[in-house]
């Protein structure tokens, strides 16, 4: 196999799974598969990342991920978020 089809074959199985993410945090359900709502909560992420506020925003959105990728859905790991803050 050519090498620009192992980078070409890593790059597609690199975005599949960035489409996966995307639909496990429940996003395409949740926006009716609407592309622009899709996008733009995407910019606005970039943008939060951006800000004085950015590093104390990726501690927390890594935490609910990690959470995320341990729990059965993303349902359990939000619900397990809500009750470690709350102290149960």
């Amino acid at each position: 196999m050519r090498m620009w089809q192992v980078e070409r074959r890593k790059r597609t199985r690199h975005l599949i799974e960035l489409g996966g993410l995307v639909v496990k945090a429940g996003i395409v359900e949740l926006t009716g598969d609407d592309r622009a709502t899709i996008l733009g909560a995407f910019i606005w992420i970039a943008e939060k990342l951006q800000t004085e506020d950015g590093g104390h925003a990726r501690g927390v959105w890594t935490k609910l991920g990690k959470m995320a990728f341990e729990a059965d859905s993303p349902a359990d790991a939000h619900n397990k978020s809500l009750r470690q803050h709350a102290g149960t």
